[in-house]
């Protein structure tokens, strides 16, 4: 799951410029995403999520006894970018709703990534998805997704990063 954990905290520290809604408005005259959602954040995101997948495949053959999955370039990707894509859903709904940017969201804050991911994943490359993603593997993602995400949030709250620790 690291290609897919790494891209939004990524994306925070990174971002800023252009929003990819271009700050226009959706026909309920709210913003479609929001401006913390910027095409640098985007892909570099994405980028730094590639690399590390590319990471873990080279340590995959370098070191069998890591028990890392066996990622594909195609896997690595579709993680990243759907884990972005799960959150800028994510964001297009929030703002329908009301909410602010920052405000909580409990739930889908922390598992839009994990579904965005693996729907795309499902699309993509199921079968990678059903080999991998078993149900003891699933169950610990959706263990220590809320607790990572609590983590990253704080430490970027604390690094100035971010502006609310959830």
């Amino acid at each position: 799951m690291l290609p897919a954990y790494v891209p939004n905290p990524i994306a925070a520290l990174c971002g800023g410029g252009t929003p990819i809604d271009f700050n226009k408005n959706f026909g309920d005259g709210r913003g479609i995403l929001g401006e913390g959602k910027t095409y640098r954040g985007f892909f570099i995101g994405v980028f730094v999520g590639v690399i590390v997948g590319a990471l873990q495949m080279y340590l995959a053959t370098r070191f069998s006894w890591t028990m890392l999955p066996v990622h594909t370039v195609i896997s690595v990707f579709v993680l990243a970018v759907g884990a972005l894509f799960g959150d800028l859903c994510k964001s297009f709904f929030k703002r329908r709703l009301g909410k602010k940017r920052g405000e909580r969201w409990p739930i889908a804050d922390q598992y839009d990534l994990v579904a965005g991911a693996f729907l795309l994943m499902l699309i993509v490359d199921p079968d990678w998805l059903f080999m991998y993603v078993t149900i003891p593997v699933l169950l610990i993602i959706l263990i220590i997704t809320p607790i990572l995400h609590r983590l990253v949030n704080i430490i970027g709250y604390n690094s100035g990063v971010k502006d609310v620790p959830w």
